[in-house]
Protein backbone atom coordinates (compact mmCIF):
# COMPACT_ATOMS: atom_id res chain seq x y z
CA UNK A 1 0.00 0.00 0.00
CA UNK A 2 1.01 3.65 -0.35
CA UNK A 3 3.09 4.85 2.58
CA UNK A 4 1.05 7.16 4.85
CA UNK A 5 2.56 10.61 5.36
CA UNK A 6 3.15 10.07 9.08
CA UNK A 7 5.11 6.86 8.41
CA UNK A 8 7.31 8.29 5.65
CA UNK A 9 10.01 9.59 8.07
CA UNK A 10 10.42 6.07 9.48
CA UNK A 11 10.79 4.69 5.95
CA UNK A 12 13.32 7.41 5.10
CA UNK A 13 15.34 6.61 8.23
CA UNK A 14 15.31 2.87 7.47
CA UNK A 15 13.28 1.90 10.53
CA UNK A 16 10.43 0.65 8.36
CA UNK A 17 10.98 -1.13 5.04
CA UNK A 18 7.36 -1.58 3.96
CA UNK A 19 3.87 -0.61 5.08
CA UNK A 20 1.83 -3.78 4.52
CA UNK A 21 -1.68 -2.71 5.52
CA UNK A 22 -3.75 -0.56 7.85
CA UNK A 23 -4.99 -2.73 10.66
CA UNK A 24 -7.54 -0.41 12.22
CA UNK A 25 -8.41 3.18 13.09
CA UNK A 26 -9.07 3.91 16.76
CA UNK A 27 -10.06 6.95 18.75
CA UNK A 28 -6.49 7.93 19.58
CA UNK A 29 -4.39 6.32 16.81
CA UNK A 30 -4.24 4.55 13.46
CA UNK A 31 -2.61 1.12 13.49
CA UNK A 32 -0.55 -0.29 10.62
CA UNK A 33 1.17 -3.60 9.94
CA UNK A 34 4.73 -2.92 8.77
CA UNK A 35 7.83 -4.87 7.81
CA UNK A 36 11.08 -4.01 9.51
CA UNK A 37 13.84 -6.09 7.98
CA UNK A 38 12.70 -9.70 8.23
CA UNK A 39 10.21 -8.99 11.04
CA UNK A 40 6.59 -7.90 10.86
CA UNK A 41 5.72 -5.31 13.48
CA UNK A 42 2.94 -2.93 14.43
CA UNK A 43 3.13 0.85 13.90
CA UNK A 44 0.84 2.97 16.05
CA UNK A 45 0.40 6.47 14.62
CA UNK A 46 -0.98 8.76 17.32
CA UNK A 47 -3.62 11.28 16.34
CA UNK A 48 -3.26 14.90 17.38
CA UNK A 49 -5.32 16.12 20.32
CA UNK A 50 -7.93 17.80 18.10
CA UNK A 51 -8.57 14.49 16.32
CA UNK A 52 -8.57 12.18 19.31
CA UNK A 53 -11.85 10.81 20.62
CA UNK A 54 -10.70 10.73 24.24
CA UNK A 55 -13.09 12.73 26.41
CA UNK A 56 -11.86 14.51 29.52
CA UNK A 57 -8.23 13.61 28.76
CA UNK A 58 -7.16 15.99 31.52
CA UNK A 59 -8.55 13.52 34.08
CA UNK A 60 -6.18 10.85 32.80
CA UNK A 61 -3.16 13.16 32.82
CA UNK A 62 -3.64 14.27 36.42
CA UNK A 63 -0.68 13.25 38.55
CA UNK A 64 1.79 12.79 35.68
CA UNK A 65 5.07 14.38 36.65
CA UNK A 66 6.83 16.90 34.39
CA UNK A 67 10.51 17.24 35.27
CA UNK A 68 11.08 20.59 33.58
CA UNK A 69 9.44 23.57 35.28
CA UNK A 70 9.55 25.44 31.97
CA UNK A 71 7.57 22.68 30.28
CA UNK A 72 5.13 22.55 33.19
CA UNK A 73 4.48 26.31 33.02
CA UNK A 74 4.00 26.19 29.24
CA UNK A 75 1.52 23.34 29.58
CA UNK A 76 -0.43 25.25 32.23
CA UNK A 77 -0.60 28.34 30.01
CA UNK A 78 -1.67 26.29 26.99
CA UNK A 79 0.94 27.84 24.69
CA UNK A 80 1.87 26.18 21.41
CA UNK A 81 5.05 24.86 23.00
CA UNK A 82 3.02 23.65 25.96
CA UNK A 83 0.55 21.82 23.72
CA UNK A 84 3.44 20.19 21.85
CA UNK A 85 4.92 19.04 25.14
CA UNK A 86 1.56 17.69 26.28
CA UNK A 87 1.35 15.65 23.09
CA UNK A 88 4.81 14.18 23.65
CA UNK A 89 3.92 13.23 27.21
CA UNK A 90 0.66 11.56 26.02
CA UNK A 91 2.59 9.52 23.47
CA UNK A 92 5.58 8.55 25.61
CA UNK A 93 3.25 7.58 28.47
CA UNK A 94 2.32 4.43 26.56
CA UNK A 95 5.93 3.38 26.02
CA UNK A 96 6.67 3.87 29.71
CA UNK A 97 3.53 1.98 30.73
CA UNK A 98 4.29 -0.95 28.40
CA UNK A 99 7.80 -1.31 29.81
CA UNK A 100 6.65 -1.03 33.40
CA UNK A 101 3.85 -3.56 32.97
CA UNK A 102 6.03 -6.07 31.12
CA UNK A 103 8.40 -5.92 34.10
CA UNK A 104 5.38 -6.53 36.37
CA UNK A 105 4.51 -9.73 34.46
CA UNK A 106 1.48 -8.27 32.68
CA UNK A 107 1.09 -9.42 29.08
CA UNK A 108 1.39 -6.38 26.81
CA UNK A 109 3.00 -5.81 23.39
CA UNK A 110 6.76 -5.23 23.48
CA UNK A 111 7.68 -1.64 22.46
CA UNK A 112 10.62 -1.25 20.06
CA UNK A 113 10.99 2.40 19.08
CA UNK A 114 9.24 5.79 19.14
CA UNK A 115 9.79 8.44 16.48
CA UNK A 116 7.75 11.41 15.27
CA UNK A 117 4.62 10.35 17.11
CA UNK A 118 4.80 6.75 15.87
CA UNK A 119 5.31 3.77 18.19
CA UNK A 120 6.83 0.64 16.70
CA UNK A 121 5.92 -2.40 18.75
CA UNK A 122 5.29 -6.13 18.71
CA UNK A 123 2.47 -7.36 16.49
CA UNK A 124 0.36 -9.79 18.52
CA UNK A 125 -0.61 -12.85 16.45
CA UNK A 126 -2.62 -16.02 16.92
CA UNK A 127 -1.25 -19.56 16.64
CA UNK A 128 -1.66 -19.39 12.84
CA UNK A 129 0.51 -16.29 12.58
CA UNK A 130 -2.42 -14.04 11.72
CA UNK A 131 -3.23 -10.83 13.58
CA UNK A 132 -4.72 -11.78 16.94
CA UNK A 133 -8.45 -11.03 17.34
CA UNK A 134 -9.81 -8.53 19.81
CA UNK A 135 -11.70 -9.96 22.75
CA UNK A 136 -14.94 -8.45 21.43
CA UNK A 137 -14.66 -10.66 18.34
CA UNK A 138 -14.62 -13.99 20.19
CA UNK A 139 -17.22 -15.97 22.12
CA UNK A 140 -15.50 -18.12 24.76
CA UNK A 141 -17.01 -21.11 26.51
CA UNK A 142 -18.12 -20.62 30.11
CA UNK A 143 -15.02 -22.40 31.37
CA UNK A 144 -12.73 -20.27 29.19
CA UNK A 145 -14.54 -17.07 30.21
CA UNK A 146 -14.01 -17.87 33.90
CA UNK A 147 -10.35 -18.68 33.31
CA UNK A 148 -9.63 -15.56 31.25
CA UNK A 149 -11.57 -13.28 33.60
CA UNK A 150 -9.48 -14.58 36.51
CA UNK A 151 -6.33 -13.87 34.49
CA UNK A 152 -7.53 -10.34 33.71
CA UNK A 153 -8.17 -9.70 37.40
CA UNK A 154 -4.60 -10.85 38.13
CA UNK A 155 -3.35 -8.40 35.51
CA UNK A 156 -5.41 -5.56 37.03
CA UNK A 157 -3.86 -6.36 40.43
CA UNK A 158 -0.32 -6.47 39.01
CA UNK A 159 -0.91 -3.19 37.18
CA UNK A 160 -2.10 -1.56 40.38
CA UNK A 161 0.86 -2.93 42.33
CA UNK A 162 3.06 -1.37 39.61
CA UNK A 163 1.34 1.95 40.28
CA UNK A 164 -0.91 2.06 37.22
CA UNK A 165 -4.58 1.82 36.30
CA UNK A 166 -5.38 1.21 32.62
CA UNK A 167 -8.27 3.68 32.60
CA UNK A 168 -9.91 2.47 29.38
CA UNK A 169 -9.93 -1.31 29.73
CA UNK A 170 -12.66 -3.13 27.81
CA UNK A 171 -13.15 -5.97 25.34
CA UNK A 172 -12.00 -3.58 22.59
CA UNK A 173 -8.43 -3.22 23.85
CA UNK A 174 -7.63 -6.79 24.82
CA UNK A 175 -6.22 -9.17 22.21
CA UNK A 176 -6.21 -12.95 22.36
CA UNK A 177 -3.22 -14.94 21.20
CA UNK A 178 -2.45 -18.63 21.73
CA UNK A 179 -1.51 -17.99 25.37
CA UNK A 180 -4.46 -15.85 26.44
CA UNK A 181 -5.33 -12.14 26.90
CA UNK A 182 -2.90 -9.38 25.93
CA UNK A 183 -3.67 -5.83 27.09
CA UNK A 184 -3.18 -3.00 24.59
CA UNK A 185 -3.81 0.78 24.32
CA UNK A 186 -2.17 2.43 27.30
CA UNK A 187 -1.49 6.13 26.53
CA UNK A 188 -4.18 7.13 29.04
CA UNK A 189 -2.88 4.88 31.87
CA UNK A 190 -3.13 6.79 35.15
CA UNK A 191 -0.92 7.07 38.20
CA UNK A 192 -2.80 5.13 40.86
CA UNK A 193 -1.38 7.07 43.80
CA UNK A 194 -1.44 10.60 42.31
CA UNK A 195 -4.65 10.64 40.27
CA UNK A 196 -7.87 11.45 42.15
CA UNK A 197 -9.89 9.53 39.54
CA UNK A 198 -7.83 6.33 39.80
CA UNK A 199 -10.41 4.46 41.87
CA UNK A 200 -13.26 5.33 39.49
CA UNK A 201 -11.16 4.29 36.49
CA UNK A 202 -10.22 0.96 38.10
CA UNK A 203 -13.82 0.18 39.05
CA UNK A 204 -14.91 0.92 35.49
CA UNK A 205 -12.10 -1.22 34.04
CA UNK A 206 -13.12 -4.18 36.20
CA UNK A 207 -16.82 -3.61 35.48
CA UNK A 208 -16.17 -3.65 31.72
CA UNK A 209 -14.25 -6.91 31.93
CA UNK A 210 -16.83 -8.53 34.21
CA UNK A 211 -19.74 -7.37 32.05
CA UNK A 212 -18.14 -8.87 28.94
CA UNK A 213 -17.12 -12.22 30.42
CA UNK A 214 -20.40 -12.33 32.35
CA UNK A 215 -22.23 -12.82 29.06
CA UNK A 216 -20.64 -16.26 28.89
CA UNK A 217 -20.27 -16.98 32.62
CA UNK A 218 -23.28 -15.33 34.35
CA UNK A 219 -21.97 -16.16 37.85
CA UNK A 220 -19.40 -13.39 37.37
CA UNK A 221 -22.08 -10.70 37.22
CA UNK A 222 -22.60 -10.79 40.99
CA UNK A 223 -18.90 -10.42 41.78
CA UNK A 224 -17.29 -7.26 43.16
CA UNK A 225 -13.65 -7.66 42.26
CA UNK A 226 -13.09 -3.95 41.65
CA UNK A 227 -14.19 -2.91 45.12
CA UNK A 228 -12.22 -5.78 46.69
CA UNK A 229 -9.04 -4.91 44.81
CA UNK A 230 -9.22 -1.21 45.65
CA UNK A 231 -9.98 -1.86 49.33
CA UNK A 232 -6.93 -4.12 49.58
CA UNK A 233 -4.83 -1.48 47.80
CA UNK A 234 -5.94 1.31 50.12
CA UNK A 235 -5.24 -0.89 53.15
CA UNK A 236 -1.71 -1.64 51.89
CA UNK A 237 -2.57 -5.34 51.67
CA UNK A 238 -2.49 -5.78 47.88
CA UNK A 239 0.39 -7.75 46.39
CA UNK A 240 0.91 -9.08 42.83
CA UNK A 241 -0.24 -12.57 43.82
CA UNK A 242 -2.90 -11.67 46.38
CA UNK A 243 -5.76 -14.23 46.10
CA UNK A 244 -9.14 -12.67 45.29
CA UNK A 245 -12.64 -13.81 46.19
CA UNK A 246 -14.78 -11.38 44.19
CA UNK A 247 -16.65 -10.55 47.39
CA UNK A 248 -16.87 -7.18 49.11
CA UNK A 249 -18.82 -5.85 52.07
CA UNK A 250 -19.89 -2.20 51.96
CA UNK A 251 -18.82 -0.07 54.90
CA UNK A 252 -22.34 1.33 55.31
CA UNK A 253 -21.13 4.92 54.99
CA UNK A 254 -23.38 7.27 53.04
CA UNK A 255 -22.38 7.65 49.43
CA UNK A 256 -21.35 11.03 48.06
CA UNK A 257 -24.24 12.02 45.78
CA UNK A 258 -22.03 14.00 43.41
CA UNK A 259 -19.67 11.05 43.01
CA UNK A 260 -22.58 8.70 42.33
CA UNK A 261 -24.02 11.02 39.68
CA UNK A 262 -20.59 11.38 38.08
CA UNK A 263 -20.26 7.59 37.93
CA UNK A 264 -23.70 7.26 36.33
CA UNK A 265 -22.75 9.83 33.70
CA UNK A 266 -19.41 8.12 33.04
CA UNK A 267 -21.12 4.73 32.70
CA UNK A 268 -23.59 6.17 30.19
CA UNK A 269 -20.80 7.73 28.12
CA UNK A 270 -18.86 4.47 28.26
CA UNK A 271 -21.85 2.52 26.96
CA UNK A 272 -22.32 4.99 24.11
CA UNK A 273 -18.65 4.65 23.23
CA UNK A 274 -18.93 0.84 23.40
CA UNK A 275 -21.85 0.87 20.99
CA UNK A 276 -19.97 3.18 18.64
CA UNK A 277 -16.94 0.91 18.65
CA UNK A 278 -19.10 -2.13 17.99
CA UNK A 279 -20.30 -0.71 14.68
CA UNK A 280 -18.25 -1.93 11.72
CA UNK A 281 -15.85 0.77 10.53
CA UNK A 282 -15.72 1.86 6.91
CA UNK A 283 -12.02 2.47 6.37
CA UNK A 284 -11.28 1.64 2.73
CA UNK A 285 -11.17 -2.09 3.32
CA UNK A 286 -8.53 -2.07 6.03
CA UNK A 287 -8.01 -5.33 7.85
CA UNK A 288 -9.33 -5.70 11.42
Amino acid sequence: MKTPKRLQPLVDDGLVDEVISRLMSGKEADIYVVRCGDKVQCAKVYKEAAQRGFKQAVHYQEGRKVRSTRRARAMEKGSRFGRDQQEKIWQTAEVEALRRLAAANVRVPRPYDMLEGVLLMELITDDQGDVAPRLCDVAPSEEQALEDHAQMMRYVVRMLCAGLVHGDLSEFNVLLDAYGPVIIDLPQAVNAAANNHAKAFLLRDVHNMTRYYGQFAPALLDSRYGEEIWALYEAGELHPDTPLTGEFQDSGQAANVDDVLAEIKAAFEEEQERLRRARPEQDDGAAH
